[in-house]
């Protein structure tokens, strides 16, 4: 039985994935915070990679939270620290995994308005988020590894029964199921640079009149199985892979279909004043659903993968049935 090393395994999309892969009869061994396998015991990480197949990481504290100074940081670091550690091992095994899957974020990409990403053209964007996937993905193709081919997972937004969609969904359930406008407001310096070479200015945030049609890139978790599965098997394929629908939509279309899904005839919009506050309660950012995140799978097109759910309000209603 070949065996698959999975990182961050007892997270939304981890489970889903450890559940895919040992439906392809892969043995999983789970390293974690909670798992056997800690971070904290090099040798045994080391043990688990050496003659593995399969290494697909998708660790990392969650960015739903405020970005403090201390959040920041653990935010980066999980990531950077985490990718370094299996690197390391992968480095020194005898017996080293052909394929390395590791994850990183759309939000790599710029705000876009104009044109969408795709791996062969899109432009970097600048401040906390973009730099945190910088150097997530420089920790991830730092030094040779010739015998393991290297895949970064630039995921966008995911649907399926997890946290972003139940929370949206929730929203609509209560007329608060909207456009969410972007506008003004005070300056702070959460969303500043980090890093070695911090990108983007000192004090935000960023502006943008995008009405309620900023772009929103996603995947269903389905296709993030899919599309694992998919690149295990195509050995052409290494470097950054976008894993978001051929189907992007936008902010306002986004609302009405979860407000079709959920029956509610209206939704208030809210703006970023209302958002703000709202934001801060909650303990989250308002950059995650104000960003115009605007990417398309272009590698995965190129190979020939089929997405199972590439229209959005296919997604939904199908979420909405296993619901």
């Amino acid at each position: 039985m070949p065996r698959a090393v999975v990182a961050g395994a007892s997270g939304f999309i981890g489970a889903a994935v450890c559940a895919t892969l040992v439906e392809d009869g892969f043995e999983v061994v789970r390293i974690g915070r909670r798992e056997a396998i800690t971070w904290s015991d090099p040798t045994l990480i080391a043990a688990a990679v050496d003659g593995a197949a399969v290494v697909v990481n998708l660790a990392g504290k969650s960015v739903n939270c405020r970005y403090t100074d201390r959040n920041r940081a653990k935010i980066l670091r999980s990531r950077v620290e985490i990718t370094a550690a299996l690197r390391r091992a992968i480095a020194g095994a005898e017996n080293p995994p052909r394929v390395w899957l590791n994850a990183s974020t759309a939000t790599i990409y710029a705000h876009a308005m104009d044109r969408p990403h795709t791996e062969a053209d899109g432009r970097i964007g600048e401040g906390f988020s973009v730099d945190v996937a910088r150097n997530w993905e420089r920790e991830f193709f730092e030094g040779e590894l010739p015998r393991t081919r290297r895949v970064a997972l630039r995921m966008a937004i995911v649907l399926g029964d997890g946290p972003a969609t139940n929370l949206l969904l929730t929203l609509a359930r209560w007329g608060l199921g909207g456009a969410q406008h972007d506008g003004p407001w005070f300056p702070h310096r959460r969303y500043r640079g980090i890093g070695a070479d911090p990108s983007g200015p000192e004090i935000g945030p960023p502006t943008y009149r995008t009405k309620g049609r900023q772009k929103f890139s996603w995947i269903h978790l389905d296709d993030v199985c899919g599309a694992i599965r998919f690149l295990l098997e195509r050995d052409d394929i290494h470097g950054p892979v976008n894993l978001s629908s051929p189907q992007p939509s936008d902010n306002a279309r986004l609302m009405l279909t979860l407000r079709r899904a959920v029956g509610v005839p209206f939704g208030l919009p809210s703006y970023r004043w209302m958002l703000e506050p709202a934001a801060w309660a909650l303990r989250t950012e308002p950059e995650l659903i104000l960003k115009s995140r605007w990417v398309l799978p272009g590698v995965l097109l190129n190979a020939g993968y089929t997405f199972s759910h590439a229209d959005l309000v296919d997604a939904v209603l199908a979420q909405k049935t296993r619901g």
